[in-house]
């Protein structure tokens, strides 16, 4: 089959599976299985495709089919333009996650050498996108899950950052000191309504997605937690969902402890990002 042939059968499997963006991930999956660039796939259309590379584009194309994520194929995720090593074991970094780090560097940038930490880190993306932004800077990205930590400093590797990884359930191991920024995008999806979810989505690791009963357990611990890690004037900032800005600012005013707290919507208009300061 050539180049064409095999693009128009990937994409055809994965339509009729009703998997969202066929013809994208059909192009990004051959891009990764012949190792070439779109312009590639499309100056050489008629290029015979050998049988091995055939029979590995199809195999994961059925994978694709079963709603694997093609990053846990690719294990690849662009994020604040940069290449992203992801697999099964983190969440894999979405395009809504930028607007936080964006608000972080703007709040950052008035801050000389700041003092950051990034909760439930994961990939570690936010604590590495900040690091390429302030390589001055101190940062420290914390987990529970040592395999999200071990893909967060192969990350670090390959990014050349510098970031401090700790394992550590929210606050539990984090030393005793004050930063200039806690950020965090933590779990919150509601326990019940994670079997509603994409089968994509259920692929990626449980522990980053369950927010527990209502979705709020994590911005609970660690607004309250937080106040111990912050000096006057410092700031915590929240990734949320959709449709809990309220609650979490709620959630943040019952602390009586932060002023100036407001929201950024993303770019699809939802309300996503929350900041508010020590007062």
């Amino acid at each position: 089959m050539t180049i064409r042939q095999l693009l128009t059968k990937g994409t055809i499997m994965l339509k009729s599976n009703n998997i969202e963006s066929p013809k994208l991930k059909s192009r990004l999956l051959l891009q990764y299985i012949l190792k070439k660039p779109r312009q590639y796939l499309i100056v050489y259309d008629n290029q015979e495709v050998d049988k091995k590379s055939q029979w590995e584009y199809l195999v994961n194309i059925e994978k694709l089919t079963k709603g694997v994520p093609l990053q846990h194929i690719t294990h690849r995720q662009e994020f604040m333009k940069m290449d992203f090593y992801v697999n099964e074991n983190v969440l894999i970094p979405r395009p809504d996650t930028e607007i936080l780090v964006e608000e972080v560097i703007n709040i950052a940038s008035k801050i000389n050498d700041p003092k950051i930490l990034d909760l439930c880190t994961g990939s570690g993306a936010i604590a590495i996108s900040l690091s390429k932004k302030f390589p001055d800077a101190e940062i420290v990205g914390a987990d529970i899950s040592e395999k999200a930590l071990e893909v967060a400093q192969k990350n670090e590797k390959n990014l050349e950052a510098n970031v401090k990884f700790i394992k550590s359930n929210l606050f539990d191991n984090i030393p005793k000191t004050k930063f200039d920024i806690i950020v965090s995008n933590p779990p919150y999806i509601k326990k019940e309504d994670i079997q509603y979810l994409s089968e994509e989505v259920k692929k990626e690791p449980l522990i980053a997605l369950n927010g527990g009963t209502d979705g709020l357990s994590f911005y609970r611990k660690i607004a309250n937690e937080a106040i111990e890690y912050l000096k006057l004037g410092s700031y915590l900032c929240f990734e949320i969902g959709y449709d809990q800005k309220e609650e979490v600012i709620n959630i943040i005013e019952n602390e009586q402890k932060y002023k100036g707290t407001y929201c950024k919507k993303d770019l699809y208009g939802n309300d996503r990002v929350i900041i508010t300061h020590v007062g």
